[in-house]
């Protein structure tokens, strides 16, 4: 996490909220936190695997989003945030037309079909990833959640079903298996190992 602001402001007037400035926010307990700017290497992870689903005619490109889509999901815990900004988001069709104001998908708007974060160094990171996400994304019905881990070389696909993620880890030459995408052909080396 990075700097966070003194002012205190309800979700609702969060959303409203202009600064001047292109910083995204974080909205914990009333106040917002700034988010650091993304490394090279999760940019290029999110942007190489954005390319892929385009090129390979998986999904329209206007349904892609790599951080500037944000999520309002469920605050399950003291001092979650109550919005997340995934490095990369699949939208459904529908989102077009209510995002048209703000790249907002609120609660009462279905869920985003799929969602990747690149899990940064360090343990706060981590469990950020592994454990506060995955519990929002999962109550918030993302059908597949995908974390590309590149400090152990894994990724992660988590898939809803009956409301509850199943787990299946993917390495090196392991083809990635995804319900929501059966077409999708890299391997687990290929997608953390994105060719320049």
């Amino acid at each position: 996490m990075s700097s966070v602001t003194k002012l205190r402001m309800t979700f609702e007037e969060y959303l409203t909220y202009e600064d001047g400035t292109d910083h995204r926010y974080e909205w914990i307990d009333g106040v917002l936190v700034k988010m650091p700017t993304e490394s090279e290497l999760n940019a290029w992870l999110s942007l190489a695997l954005q390319l892929y689903f385009i090129r390979a005619g998986l999904v329209k490109p206007r349904l892609t989003h790599r951080y500037n889509c944000e999520i309002e999901v469920p605050v399950l815990e003291p001092k979650q945030a109550r919005n997340r900004f995934p490095d990369f988001v699949i939208l459904r069709p529908e989102h077009i037309e209510l995002t048209q104001k703000r790249l907002t998908i609120r609660l009462d708007m279905p869920a985003p079909l799929f969602v990747m974060e690149v899990v940064s160094p360090g343990q706060t990171n981590r469990n950020r990833n592994y454990e506060d996400k995955r519990a929002q994304y999962q109550a918030r019905g993302i059908l597949e959640y995908w974390l590309l881990d590149p400090e152990e070389q894994v990724v992660t696909v988590l898939v809803l079903v009956d409301r509850v993620y199943q787990e299946s880890k993917f390495q090196g030459r392991d083809r990635i298996v995804s319900p929501l995408f059966p077409l999708f052909e890299l391997t687990a080396e290929q997608v953390l190992n994105p060719e320049e």
